[in-house]
């Protein structure tokens, strides 16, 4: 059984046990966020920070970006999400696009989608011929790995709903005028796709998550649980990146 088998759909919080660990996980992706960027402790950058988030459409991933972004100061970070690539982009390697916005030193970086989508939407929609995607498992995972011996930080989510959930979202934004643009007829019909999506993501886990570069897959079924379990996992892992590059881990501030 892979990965999304085993996932735990029902998983939930309730909205004050998430509005306490919202506050104490937010508080402390801040005060390492700082850290990272030379703000607090001895002034001096730290590794940049990829922060990779993928998952089916509705899964929840502007929402975690928001949790993840939206009280930190927006100089600290960047967030840069990816469609289709441009005739100028297709010119060049798959990474290309992905390479011009990576986080220098003490930097920040949220990748809504990213350079995934050779294994993932190309492979399924037939974008990417049957050698290159298969190509791109090695690629990406030593583009991953000499972007962290070089001095950085990648965190990797794979949010997962079910489909019918998928479907309950869809409607839900169907009848929002202010979310019917995020709906297309594109998402509709690759709803037909979903279990070659859940095959291409479970041989993606397995090939891709490398001991610079782990999958954390979360189950999205719940928003709360989701944000909570992104934002808590997000300090986790900048807390090992930061001892893996021989650094200190800030203590925690007092509440």
């Amino acid at each position: 059984m892979g990965r999304l088998d085993t996932l735990d759909l029902t998983k939930r919080l309730s909205r004050e046990d998430y509005e306490v660990r919202l506050a104490a996980a937010q508080k402390r992706l801040a005060q390492l966020r700082l850290h990272l960027g030379g703000k607090m402790g001895d002034s001096h950058l730290g590794p940049g920070l990829v922060i990779v988030f993928e998952g089916p459409d509705a899964s929840g991933k502007g929402g975690a970006i928001k949790a993840v972004v939206g009280h930190l100061d927006v100089r600290h970070y960047e967030v840069c999400g990816f469609a289709a690539p441009t005739k100028q982009e297709k010119e060049h390697h798959f990474l290309w696009r992905f390479w011009k916005v990576l986080p220098g030193l003490g930097e920040m970086t949220v990748y809504d989608r990213s350079w995934y989508g050779r294994v993932l939407v190309e492979r399924v929609e037939g974008f990417a011929t049957d050698e290159e995607w298969e190509r791109a498992y090695r690629a990406i995972v030593e583009f991953e790995r000499t972007l962290v011996l070089e001095g950085m930080i990648i965190v990797k989510f794979w949010l997962h709903i079910s489909d019918e959930e998928q479907q309950a979202r869809f409607e839900a934004r169907a009848a929002d005028p202010f979310k019917q643009w995020k709906l297309t007829e594109e998402d509709w019909r690759n709803r037909a796709k979903n279990r070659r999506y859940d095959e291409a993501a479970e041989e993606m886990f397995r090939r891709t998550s490398h001991p610079h570069g782990r999958w954390d897959v979360i189950p999205a079924e719940q928003k709360r649980f989701a944000r909570i379990a992104v934002l808590e996992t997000l300090n986790k892992r900048i807390e090992q990146g930061l001892r893996s590059h021989g650094l200190d881990v800030p203590d925690p501030l007092p509440r």
